[in-house]
């Protein structure tokens, strides 16, 4: 008896999708605010909207930025120009005049995906750029119904991309220079969905619930696509908000989500949340920046759900280190860091010091690394290609440490290391213990220039609500956890934090 033929794997993100949509057209795909597409539906609105943008002269290789919040007609988007095996820019909503100009004018975008209400605050951005027309979505029909209704039944051609070419442009944060295009592959994104998907045992039953934005590539590779090629469903509800957060996970049932950790504390500040509104996450993941215990412990002592680390970087296509399933992370002894994970099945994983040699267990280097998620380079910038991923592996920047058993420890930037008096301080050590009294919400170290000892450490903080600490109390909380070096100098409260669209703290704003 001949053994059955193991099904081809698919060589492009439209083909995950058009084999999702056969193998079960009639479960819901997608959900929205209470209402729901199945993947029919959702394929067959896909397919009007990429009519409508090849009527506009989209094609194979084309860029398209998308400068959308977590609605529908971000996924629907990138169904039609995956189609059309174009490629989707992701831009911040938040983007404007320069930042937005820069984006398209690099990424040589034909045209624009936008909410109605900025469009005419953004004309002026894609002055001098290559970009011919602008699509609006309106806040009161987020689904583009309008352009779907116009083109329902079209026929358009399905171009059939191959693994190495470009299905999202997604900028880097520009905090060493311009924001740079990493070009993530369908062969990039599919790697990832596939190792995810596998690692956090998804299933077709699983409802993911987007609660990080959809431009950054969290939200648009460990959400969306995560849930759309791997036959999940993707539950929206717009930019996140905490409350509007619970909601959509109680109505949705979700089970899975993934966002910043600073998401996950503003869930803490939603007074009349109880652990019945999140009962049905089976599984929670959060990355973008080192995670002090006491904020997993806090989480999990009020609603029961342990949450999990994950790391991933833009260059990396999202997650491709995590914590396994149901497992608690170590702590590494040495520095009080909580791993952050094991590396994925197929990523290659270095710890590399100062002189470039592999670090042994236990001792600090930088992460590099490689493998089919890691990107071939930046959009039309050799020279950054060159210097971030020589020989394709890429050099994170990030410090860590990898023990004996495999698990990663993130230390901290390197960048933002503090060097007081000729001894290393890592803001992240110091903010773990303010995050151990009561009274810290947020906490963010950086070093202040000093005359006598080169650097100071300093802290701001924001106050957990109905709680009260002076900076005196919080230096002594901290000097008694830590020698005396490392103890913030200064301790500043603040009402918030500067952070970046997906949440992660902006140390460069407090440093300026």
């Amino acid at each position: 008896m001949t053994a059955p033929t193991p099904p081809t794997p698919p060589t492009s993100l439209a083909a995950a999708w058009r084999a999702r949509v056969r193998a079960d057209p009639g479960r819901v795909a997608l959900s929205h605010r209470g209402r729901r597409w199945t993947a029919a539906e959702l394929d067959a609105d896909a397919t009007a909207l990429a009519a409508a943008l090849a009527g506009r002269g989209v094609g194979p290789g084309d860029r398209v930025a998308l400068h959308l919040q977590n609605v529908p007609a971000f996924p629907l988007a990138l169904l039609a120009l995956w189609r059309l095996g174009a490629v989707g820019v992701l831009a911040n909503p938040m983007y404007r005049d320069r930042e937005l100009h820069h984006l398209l004018a690099d990424s040589g975008a034909v045209g624009v995906i936008a909410s109605t209400t900025d469009l005419d605050a953004l004309g002026e951005a894609a002055a001098g750029t290559d970009v011919d027309w602008w699509l609006g979505v309106a806040d009161e029909d987020p689904t583009l119904g309008d352009v779907v209704g116009e083109h329902v039944g079209a026929l358009v051609a399905e171009h059939e991309s191959a693994l190495h070419d470009v299905a999202l442009l997604t900028y880097t944060s520009g905090t060493t220079g311009p924001p740079k295009g990493a070009m993530n592959t369908h062969g990039n994104v599919l790697a990832t969905v596939e190792r995810y998907a596998a690692w956090i045992e998804l299933t077709e039953d699983d409802v993911v619930y987007a609660a990080a934005p959809l431009f950054h590539i969290t939200g648009a590779v460990a959400s969306a696509a995560l849930a759309l090629a791997g036959g999940a469903t993707l539950a929206l509800s717009g930019r996140f908000d905490p409350a509007d957060a619970v909601r959509t996970i109680e109505a949705e049932a979700a089970t899975f989500t993934i966002a910043s950790i600073t998401a996950f504390h503003a869930i803490e500040q939603v007074e009349w949340a109880e652990r019945r509104h999140l009962e049905s996450l089976r599984a929670a993941y959060t990355g973008g920046a080192p995670v002090p215990q006491a904020s997993l412990d806090r989480f999990r002592e009020r609603f029961g759900i342990a949450i999990h680390n994950a790391y991933g970087m833009t260059e990396s296509t999202s997650a491709v280190i995590a914590v396994p399933l149901g497992v608690a992370a170590p702590v590494d002894p040495a520095s009080g860091a909580v791993a952050i994970g094991r590396a994925l099945p197929g990523v290659g994983v270095e710890v590399v010091t100062d002189a470039g040699s592999p670090a042994a267990p236990g001792e600090p280097g930088e992460l590099v690394l490689s493998g089919s998620q890691v990107v071939p380079g930046y959009w039309r910038n050799p020279e950054a290609t060159a210097r971030t991923m020589p020989e394709g592996r890429l050099h994170t920047g990030d410090v860590v440490v990898a023990d004996a058993d495999g698990w990663i420890y993130l230390v901290d930037r390197l960048k933002d290391q503090i060097n007081v008096s000729g001894y290393k301080v890592w803001p992240r050590e110091v903010e773990d213990v303010l995050y151990e009294h009561p009274a810290v919400h947020e906490a963010a170290v950086v070093g202040r220039p000093d005359d006598y000892r080169g650097e100071a450490v300093v802290a701001h903080v924001v106050l957990a609500a109905g709680h009260q600490a002076t900076p005196e109390a919080l230096i002594a909380h901290a000097r008694a956890r830590l020698a005396a070096y490392k103890a913030p100098r200064e301790v500043h409260l603040v009402a918030d934090l500067p952070k970046t669209a997906t949440g992660k703290i902006r140390r460069d704003d407090l440093r300026e």
